[in-house]
């Protein structure tokens, strides 16, 4: 079903991507097939060599830090690097940010040349692409402490080649609800402890059928594969399994795609045309922030943002199941980037020390706060919760109120994962537009994801 939501990525101010997580939507990613070639090609070449980071003869050490975001997230780190330089003045931290469009190619391309950055904020749908070609350092093997952060987070960062990636936050998918949009239709907010996925469709309905033209329930889901993960975790079936191929067939999607159409005929969602004129708008344009769409489907991280954008105060809501218990939703603890480092720095015990310094220090938590998701050491989130914004907060506590309601940890997405998302936002317009029935857009959009991650 659903997930529309920006896989925690970047902060409200971040630009709009030109085609992915991307650009200010729910969770899509622009340029996530270019983004792929440019990971496989880059470290098929990569080879040997200098590696990354520098230290006079008679200066520190300088470690190169990179990291998509926006404008808040850079004045956040750079306050983090700041404190670190403080502690340990014999360690320069040199920053390179950017938004998410660029930063992937940019990041290939510096591998491929052997100057990658010496600690690298990794996404979870190329860290086993990374990892796997050998490009991340293991850094179970350096003094990083992780006694303190949550299991599912730190076990999202492992793999047969170790651990190449610590959590640098934790969020999990959820219904953001305007309840002024649902106050001005006369229609209650749910009850999202018992809703099942057909209340959502009526009460969806209900809410456009009541409000004025343009506004709608909810928005559509179908842009992104988080969203479909938890249709398919609900039907027992799994976006990717252990060894690294497809969790479910041709049928399982077409059903997704049949009940997304389902609530399209019965203008619970947009139309076709307003669905690919949202996914272009930037987090502050979108439906919910907007007062459009009286719900849409987001990650727990991007709350704050859209508070901010929407003026309202907005309702987090647990996932609609088949079962109507909130023990099936099939949710899960997800690592919203990684802190990762070059397998070939020059430099593996003080890039060590930042990551764990990122991790585990109070002071750093207490300047990056809730940016990058809900912090995944659980002493640091209690330190810091007296400075968190009232948006934090309550994201805070949604994380802990499902905390016995999750299902186990979905399999991480294998090599080639990058290029997931653009076939299903692509099938999903062929499907809305009528295009292709649901039956054939099943079929050929399972095929080629079957062999983008077996190519």
């Amino acid at each position: 079903m659903p997930l529309f939501s920006r896989s925690a990525s970047a902060a409200a101010k971040q630009p709009a991507a030109t085609s992915s997580t991307g650009a200010r939507r729910p969770l899509r990613r622009t340029g996530v097939a270019a983004a792929a070639a440019a990971v496989v090609m880059a470290l098929s070449l990569s080879a040997c060599g200098s590696g990354s980071g520098q230290q006079s003869a008679d200066g520190p050490v300088e470690l190169r830090f990179s990291w998509w975001g926006g404008d808040k997230r850079a004045q956040l780190t750079q306050e983090a690097i700041k404190q670190f330089e403080a502690e340990n003045p014999n360690i320069k931290i040199k920053p390179e940010f950017g938004d998410w469009s660029g930063y992937w190619d940019k990041l290939a391309t510096q591998v491929a040349a052997n100057d990658a950055p010496d600690v690298i904020q990794m996404d979870e749908k190329y860290i086993t692409e990374y990892s796997s070609r050998g490009a991340l350092l293991d850094l179970s093997k350096y003094e990083i402490d992780t006694s303190k952060l949550d299991e599912a987070a730190l076990n999202a960062g492992k793999g047969p080649d170790g651990l190449t990636g610590i959590a640098a936050g934790i969020n999990a998918a959820t219904i953001l609800a305007n309840p002024k949009v649902f106050e001005a239709a006369g229609v209650p907010l749910p009850d999202d402890s018992k809703w099942t996925w057909k209340d959502f469709e009526r009460i969806a309905a209900d809410v456009t059928s009541k409000s004025p033209k343009g506004t709608y329930g909810a928005a559509a889901y179908g842009t992104d594969e988080a969203s479909l993960g938890v249709w398919l975790r609900q039907n027992g079936k799994s976006l990717y399994t252990s060894d690294g191929k497809l969790g479910f067939e041709p049928g399982d999607i077409a059903e997704w795609w049949a009940f997304l159409k389902e609530l399209s005929e019965k203008k619970a969602v947009p139309t076709a045309s307003e669905v690919v004129e949202a996914e272009a708008a930037p987090l502050d344009q979108s439906g919910l922030a907007t007062g459009k769409n009286g719900m849409a489907f987001w990650w727990s991280n991007q709350a704050p943002a859209l508070e901010k954008a929407s003026g309202s105060d907005l309702k987090i809501l647990r996932f609609p199941t088949q079962t109507g218990s909130a023990d099936d939703a099939g949710l899960w603890y997800k690592a919203s980037q990684f802190w990762s480092a070059s397998s070939r720095t020059k430099h593996p015990e003080e890039t060590a020390k930042f990551i764990n310094f990122l991790a585990n220090n109070v002071k750093a938590g207490e300047v990056l706060l809730a940016d990058r998701g809900v912090y995944p050491n659980s002493e640091v989130r209690a330190a810091i919760e007296s400075k968190l914004t009232p948006s934090d907060v309550k994201v805070v506590k949604f994380i802990d109120q499902i905390k016995d309601e999750l299902g186990e940890a979905p399999a991480p997405p294998p090599k080639g994962a990058g290029a997931i998302q653009e076939i299903i936002k692509r099938y999903t317009s062929e499907v809305l537009f009528n295009r292709l029935s649901t039956e054939e857009a099943g079929k050929k959009a399972h095929d080629e994801m079957k062999s983008a991650i077996s190519s």
